[in-house]
């Protein structure tokens, strides 16, 4: 069954209503003229709606279960694709997808989150929240990327690093805060894109890029709304406040200088075309690598220092 948010059900009943009369064996032309009028209002109702969505409205849109993951990309993106496994350590982490890819004629390497489908995978991948694991097959998958002088791809999609006591137990703060040193240094361009959630650590962990971009209804913050509720009202129920305090949207973060780019979705959302959301995606990677190629290794590793130096800095005026 379709998957629907709750701001949704009016575009639903009216789609619902127009297949019904689309399904009339020989519609009149009175029924041809409704049908072309509910076409209209469902395509200005959903504008209207998607264009004037709240922090939490979007909250809800990053994480449908109908949303495009990284798979979904590495089809519809890619030309080819071949998978690495395993960190070389302790495990393959299967929330954190690895490997070679063909985009166009460049050969790059992907990083990305992956959540699952089914309730199997979920499980499998723990919903897209890494282990130590995952950043450590990352990191090694980025500094062979380096070795071979291959641009980097790095596709984010999660609530946060899975918070598990295994995980402390095997360093996961550590791994993430050796991810941020090392890619910070890797002397090839590296573009990241918010592709759903961007929460906290976790999707920092494989976040330090050169261009860093969003899509439309994609969040990136340093909590989820949830978590941010439950510290400062000590109760989930708030996350829609939280979520309208923490400026964690797209255009927030573009207007404080977090991201260089929103890449739009189409109507509805990117739920309703993945194809369509595919092509908008691959043309920003592209453009992005396009114009970070002519860098020199110093002008590019300078260039993304001062990326982030500049992020939080802020200066005050008037008297104390």
């Amino acid at each position: 069954m379709r998957h629907v948010l709750p701001f949704e059900k009016p575009i639903f009943e009216l789609e619902e209503q127009l297949a019904a009369l689309e399904a009339q064996p020989a519609p009149t032309p009175a029924v041809q003229d409704s049908i072309q009028r509910m076409r209209v209002e469902i395509t200005r109702m959903t504008r209207e709606r998607y264009e004037n969505l709240d922090p939490w409205e979007i909250v809800q849109v990053s994480r449908h279960p109908e949303r495009p993951q990284t798979a979904d990309y590495l089809e519809l993106l890619f030309d080819e694709f071949v998978e690495l496994h395993g960190d070389r350590a302790f495990g393959d982490d299967r929330a954190i997808v690895t490997g070679f890819a063909k985009l166009d004629r460049r050969r790059v390497m992907v990083v990305g989150h992956q959540k699952g489908r089914t309730l199997k995978e979920r499980n499998e991948f723990f919903y897209g929240c890494a282990h130590p694991e995952g950043y450590r097959k990352a990191r090694y998958r980025m500094k062979m990327a380096s070795r071979y002088g291959l641009p980097i791809v790095c596709l984010i999609d999660t609530p946060g690093a899975y918070p598990g006591v295994g995980a402390e137990e095997r360093g996961q703060a550590y791994n993430i805060a050796v991810n941020l040193r090392d890619m910070s240094t890797l002397e090839v361009p590296i573009v990241c894109v918010v592709i759903g959630e961007g929460g906290s650590g976790g999707a920092l962990g494989i976040g330090i890029g050169d261009h860093v971009a969003m899509l439309q209804n994609a969040y990136y913050s340093v909590i989820s709304p949830e978590g941010c509720a439950g510290i400062l009202w000590k109760h989930s129920e708030h996350a829609d406040k939280a979520a309208r305090a923490l400026k964690f949207t797209s255009r927030d973060l573009l207007e404080l200088g977090v991201v260089e780019e929103i890449i739009p979705e189409p109507l509805g959302g990117a739920h309703r075309n993945h194809r369509h959301t595919a092509t908008a995606v691959k043309s920003s990677i592209v453009a992005a690598l396009k114009s970070l190629e002519t860098l020199s290794v110093e002008e590019l590793l300078e260039r993304r220092y001062q990326r982030f130096r500049r992020i939080g800095v802020f200066e005050e005026t008037g008297s104390a």
